[in-house]
């Protein structure tokens, strides 16, 4: 693999950028890998990136339906951060935002981070209580966040509306070290820095049945063949109910769908990201312009990756009264992806009834934010059978009702 820099651009500028390789090679399946992951969204590929990084182990192949990337990687809007309420989801997500700071330069890939700072607005005095409280927690967990007063948001944010006709700002929960990446960058640079590794990237591969010997996986039934495995990992997002009945259990999730839009562009008027619970929105301006605006989830389960109208009505309505400049402009694009939501609405990192299965699901709306930090922990879960990142997080919560309760902190769509 090429390595990206300056003087490459430079010296392929002069010989008409002919020179460049493929980013990740295009691969067939072999009859057997040391692990498969089934999935190749931004989970899915750094857990194959963390096993090979990490762990030393490259025989593994991710497999994808689709392409590569166009699951909920390329359908989010963007938005990384790490102050949770909860030790452990504070942890994991902490683990995830430090991972991007110097993400570009671990992948030789520019994902485009930009720690542009998100804000958390409280519009009611019980988001002010809830959001000092998280403060005062993200304190004793080493997470830098504060709670900031109105004058600050105006300071951070000066075209936002402090006295909305329903619901005046009285304050914000601001973590200045957050902010956004390129999703689709994130998936690429995975991507590439696995296939440099010797890893197997299969596209249009769809898996139709988990084949298993005496309650041990014993690889995968795909539609273009049978593959073996010694480890299996399901990381397939909304549909993770689908692969876990054909590894013969039961999630407890439900999936449904999310949607997002932008505007047209304009010119730079906000550098960083605000989320208004009360209202249901939250919006951010992307690099070539647009305001990147998302809301709540769908209240019905659903595979769809449409978007609804009564949805946009009711976001776009509720940032209006938050940013009135808006009311002007165009929507440009509209999407939707399948989310899959836990009780608690914290994810499921853990081994499975079937022994050498495991499962990374259950991010709801928050999945972007942690890609690296997931595949870190998930690695090691599958590589030691236990990781301090995901023991938490494990499926045997809900039978001891050890719950992880996010279900204010992970933000507007729960």
């Amino acid at each position: 693999m090429k390595r990206y820099s300056a003087f490459a651009i430079a010296r392929e500028a002069l010989r008409n950028h002919t020179g460049w390789d493929r980013a990740w090679r295009k691969a067939q399946p072999k009859n057997r890998y040391d692990v498969v992951i089934i999935g190749a969204g931004g989970h899915g590929l750094a857990t194959a990136y963390y096993l090979g990084k990490n762990f030393g182990i490259t025989n593994v192949a991710v497999l994808e339906k689709g392409w590569l990337g166009g699951g909920n990687t390329g359908r989010n809007t963007t938005i990384i951060r790490s102050n949770y309420l909860q030790d452990p989801s504070a942890a994991i997500y902490e683990k995830s935002r430090s991972l991007y700071e110097t993400l570009s330069q671990d992948l030789n890939y520019n994902i485009m981070f930009s720690p542009r700072g998100v804000m958390m607005l409280a519009q009611t005095q019980h988001e002010v209580r809830g959001y000092l409280r998280t403060a005062h927690a993200n304190a004793l967990q080493g997470v830098k966040t504060e709670f900031i007063p109105p004058k600050r948001v105006k300071e951070i944010c000066p075209i936002i509306n402090l006295d909305g006709p329903r619901y005046p700002v009285l304050g914000a929960l601001w973590q200045d070290r957050a902010g956004t990446a390129r999703h689709d960058a994130v998936a690429w640079g995975y991507a590439r820095a696995c296939s440099d590794m010797g890893m197997d990237i299969i596209q249009k591969c769809e898996v139709t049945g988990i084949r298993q010997e005496g309650g041990t996986v014993k690889g995968v039934t795909t539609t273009k063949g049978d593959i073996d495995c010694e480890k299996l990992g399901i990381v397939v997002a909304g549909h993770s109910g689908v692969l876990a009945d054909m590894a013969g259990f039961r999630l407890p999730i439900e999936s449904v769908a999310l949607q997002a839009l932008v505007s047209e562009p304009i010119k730079p008027v906000m550098d960083c990201v605000v989320m208004a619970n009360t209202v249901h929105g939250y919006m951010s301006q992307s690099d070539k312009g647009e305001m990147v605006i998302g809301g709540g989830a769908d209240g019905y389960n659903n595979y769809t990756q449409r978007g609804s109208f009564h949805h946009v009505e009711e976001t776009v309505r509720a940032l209006v009264e938050t940013f009135p400049m808006i009311s002007r402009l165009k929507m440009l694009r509209w999407w939707g992806g399948i989310v899959d939501m836990t009780g608690d609405r914290s994810p499921i990192l853990s081994k499975t009834p079937l022994e050498n299965c495991f499962i990374n699901c259950g991010w709801g709306t928050g999945g972007f934010k942690a890609i690296p930090g997931s595949g870190w922990g998930f690695a090691e879960l599958m590589a030691k059978g236990h990781s301090p990142l995901t023991e938490e997080f494990a499926l045997t919560r809900f039978r001891e009702g050890k719950f992880i309760d996010e279900s204010v902190a992970a933000g507007v769509a729960h």
